[in-house]
């Protein structure tokens, strides 16, 4: 059986709920400065992204395909712009900030869980990328159950579970509660070689991998939540953020980052979408102008049905394969949208907690819950990916589905219903900010 550790709520994640809840109508601030990111000895402005080459004045550039946003099979004409994979060795010592600087030991007892890897490991190479991205997951996992906690009353069961090819993963879900039908927050740390159909996957969205006998050596490590809420008019989120690591032949390390964070309402709120989007854009500006207007397209074109020719939500942001302008900056910005999660969603359950709704309402909901699980089982490539990975968990990978959903025979809301507006909106992907 596994060992459930539960801790009380620490001051970091106090503060974190209080603050969300400040009402959301102050809007967010913008960051209009460009940035000028520097690569060895030479540099480029940035204008756009992903569209930009990273191309440093030292070799070691793939020169990928069309990077596909999402499964091939999605698109369908929505095709992410070309772009360049950088290879890149990994820093043996990277600089941290004084908040890492923290006691390893001391910040995973805030955790739901002990991490995967032993605590004993992570001290020994604090300063490597896969000890701070397993804390920072370890960290974001944490801080999102117990806000939700403080919202539903109840409380996640820890699920720890062990991979035997390598690694594991923490498994957090609270089902049934007050306000939650099914809620997860799962964390994952999984080492091994990479399969033949996944490292077919890589390269069809271009990656350039080069074995040693036919072996891949890789690290994936990431945190990945769905919340479903009981009430329709709380909208169901989903937030992904993710590290990846390769060893080739040679010796040197392909890594990059992913994720993102998407919200599918039920009915069209443009306050919630404002709010929701505009969380996300602060965090992005902060790192560069032209993240949240490229990622938050990404995330349309990504989270598309085409069989149904309709978006799964509102969007968000969406992003793969990065691996510029270095990996510390990538890192920041992974941390600074891990740290958006609950101010960007909690306030919104919150606004709708005690709203009534009927059974037609109700209804409804059940219709988009089954468009979500024909978006995920079809389409999601992370689902794709840990389907095609041996000794994956499939409780863990099949967790984002809603515990009810419903497929009536030719649905279509009549016009001028609220329904009918939300499905314009699916068709019509719109701007939020």
């Amino acid at each position: 059986m596994a060992t459930i550790v539960l801790y009380s709520i620490n001051r970091t994640a106090q503060t974190t709920v209080r603050q969300c809840l400040i009402p959301y109508s102050k809007g967010a601030s913008r960051v209009d400065s460009h940035l000028v990111v520097f690569h060895k000895t030479s540099f480029r402005r940035l204008t756009s992204l992903p569209r930009v080459r990273w191309v440093p004045k030292a070799t070691g550039v793939r020169r990928g395909a069309v990077l596909v946003a999402g499964a091939a099979a999605a698109v369908a004409g929505f095709v992410a712009s070309a772009i360049h994979f950088q290879r890149a060795e990994m820093a043996s010592v990277i600089p941290k900030t004084e908040e890492e600087d923290t006691e390893i030991a001391e910040k995973c007892k805030t955790f739901m869980s002990p991490p995967c890897t032993d605590v004993k490991v992570l001290q020994q190479r604090k300063g490597e990328m896969c000890t701070r991205m397993e804390m920072l997951i370890m960290e974001t996992q944490a801080e999102f159950c117990r806000a939700l906690e403080e919202v539903d009353g109840g409380k996640f069961k820890v699920d720890r579970w062990e991979r035997k090819e390598g690694g594991g993963g923490i498994s957090c879900v609270l089902q049934d509660g007050k306000v939650f039908e099914k809620a997860g927050v799962n964390v994952s740390v999984v080492f091994g070689n990479l399969t033949e159909e996944a490292a077919k996957q890589m390269r069809s969205r271009g990656k350039v991998l080069k074995g040693k006998d036919g072996k891949l050596p890789f690290c994936a490590m990431g945190v990945s939540s769905v919340i479903h809420p009981t009430n329709p008019h709380i909208p169901t989120v989903h937030f992904n953020y993710r590290y990846f690591e390769i060893e080739e032949g040679d010796g040197t390390k392909q890594w990059w980052f992913g994720g993102g964070t998407d919200l599918t309402p039920t009915y069209v709120n443009k306050e919630d979408g404002a709010h929701f989007h505009n969380s996300l854009k602060e965090a992005c500006d902060k790192h560069h102008p032209q993240y949240y207007p490229d990622f938050k397209k990404w995330c349309d074109r990504y989270f598309y049905i085409p069989h149904r020719g309709e978006t799964r939500g509102i969007g968000g942001i969406f992003f793969d394969d990065l691996d510029s302008p270095s990996q510390e900056e990538a890192f920041s910005f992974v941390k600074s949208c891990a740290h958006t999660v609950v101010p960007c969603y909690v306030p919104i359950v919150q606004k709708h907690l005690n709203e009534p709704f009927s059974p037609e309402e109700k209804d409804w909901q059940q219709v988009r819950r089954g468009r979500y699980v024909e978006f995920n089982l079809v389409y999601d490539r992370g689902v794709k990916f840990g389907l095609a990975t041996p000794g994956s968990r499939i409780e863990s990978i099949l967790m984002s589905l809603p515990l009810t959903a419903k497929w009536e025979y030719m649905h279509e809301p009549p016009k001028g219903t609220l329904e009918a507006d939300m499905l314009e909106v699916l068709r019509n992907p719109k701007e939020w900010v």
